[in-house]
């Protein structure tokens, strides 16, 4: 894995950069020694190198019993509960998976309140083996705490109490909360949600391993992966030759010349949902005080024929962080035909990995002409250990941007403010204040 920012030389100075050679030696002795806002949400700094032995056989235990028994396993949770988790899975499994009838599918459910989307995931249910996880700290976050009373009604009249709770997995608070309080009435299995771990930081701890461990996926590699990471920033707390604080820097000092928007860029569909991690962590963390950069997503070159004229042509306030993946899983070349009516015959012999690098590279050229600068990030493969270091460099170069910006990376007020406008329009007991203010607003 390698940071290249060869495109956005002409943008930032190597000299600008370097400048910030204390401030990130500041930063990283913040974080360690715990010393600035939001300290107490730094448990994933050391996490994947201190998760136990123990809890990690046991999450492949459980895996392996629910596989047994499960044509699908459903994920209940919103934001961070399961955003890291499908991002690993979707980029893993195969494009085709619900196709390939591989056991268990993951499904996801509680990150919506769609009507139609739970009505059809339960016509499905009733036709299906399945089993489920439950996460959330509290067991109160509406989203999925509607999905779990709607689903877990479902799976008791399916199988019965007994078998129903052997097929249920909560992963939640170690000690207070309502689904932690339904969990040892009913003898459901639970796992721990860290509390110095927020949600959109959870992806190694149970909240991610289990689902990716239910779709077959080797948690060990993705936890090895990200191993490497913190040691490479614990090693080198500093800017020479930490890919993870050039990062940081680079994207810094772009926002401060008024590159507000950054655009996280694939080739590869499979990491879409990747993207979609990326953007909760980032938004999440930084958007806070009328400060931050906003963090969008494109896959190319599907998008390259709807956003890439945006992109190339619209207001100058972006940049670019490319995934660039150097190797394929498979082998598939361009066929040579006689009439050559499609003009392809040019490219003929070729990989179709090698056509998707030079659009990469053309792509990058002409954005960089049209004044957006890029980041590269270089990666062999799409591997459970790319990814875990992947996970690892996004998470602490959150937290190196959100210091640097001044603001709490840990925390996220704003996003109360839905919440009690929702709660006072459905009438919810304490709310009747609020509810009379909106009431009037809406006429």
């Amino acid at each position: 894995m390698k940071l290249e920012l060869t495109h956005t030389n002409s943008f930032v100075s190597k000299e600008a950069i370097q400048s910030y050679e204390s401030q990130v030696a500041s930063t990283y002795n913040t974080i360690y020694n715990r010393t600035g806002a939001g300290n107490d949400f730094l448990g994933w700094v050391n996490l994947p190198s201190e998760i136990d032995e123990s809890l990690i056989a046991d999450i492949e235990k459980t895996a392996a019993e629910l596989r047994k028994k499960s044509d699908l396993f459903v994920v209940i949770g919103i934001g961070g509960s399961y955003l890291g988790a499908r991002a690993v899975i979707e980029a893993l499994q195969n494009h085709f998976a619900p196709l390939t009838e591989a056991k268990p599918l993951v499904v996801y459910a509680g990150h919506n309140m769609s009507e139609d989307y739970l009505s059809e995931l339960i016509a499905i249910l009733d036709k299906k083996d399945y089993s489920l996880a439950v996460i959330s700290k509290s067991g109160t976050t509406t989203e999925p705490a509607i999905a779990f009373r709607i689903l877990k009604q479902h799976i008791i009249k399916k199988y019965g109490e007994q078998e129903a709770a052997s097929r249920i997995v909560a992963i939640t608070d170690k000690a207070k909360g309502a689904l932690k309080q339904l969990a040892n009435v009913k003898g459901y299995k639970t796992y721990i949600v860290p509390d110095d771990v927020g949600g959109r930081f959870s992806v190694l701890t149970p909240v991610g391993l289990l689902p990716i461990a239910m779709a077959g996926i080797d948690i060990r590699k993705l936890i090895a992966g990200a191993i490497e990471i913190e040691k490479l920033c614990k090693n080198n707390p500093t800017l020479n030759g930490n890919i993870v604080s050039e990062y940081a820097v680079v994207r810094h000092i772009l926002y401060g010349m008024g590159k507000t928007n950054e655009i996280m860029v694939n080739y590869e569909p499979r990491l879409v949902y990747f993207s979609e991690w990326w953007k909760q962590l980032y938004g999440e963390s930084h958007g806070k005080e009328h400060k931050g950069i906003f963090p969008a997503s494109v896959t190319f070159s599907t998008d390259l024929h709807s956003m890439g004229q945006y992109i190339q042509d619209g207001i100058r306030n972006l940049f670019e962080t490319v995934i660039s993946v150097e190797n394929s899983d498979h082998e598939l070349r361009i066929p040579m035909e006689g009439e050559d009516l499609d003009q392809l015959n040019y490219i003929a012999g070729k990989r179709i990995s090698e056509v998707n690098h030079k659009a990469e590279l053309g792509t990058m050229l002409a954005h960089e002409d049209g004044g957006v600068p890029n980041i590269r990030i270089v990666i062999p493969e799409i591997s459970a250990f790319v990814l875990g270091q992947l996970i690892y460099f996004f998470e602490m170069g959150c937290a190196l941007s959100g210091y640097m910006l001044e603001v709490n990376p840990f925390d996220q007020p704003g996003v109360e403010a839905y919440k009690k406008n929702m709660f006072a329009l459905l009438g919810k007991k304490g709310y009747e204040a609020q509810t009379e203010i909106l009431n009037k607003r809406l006429g």
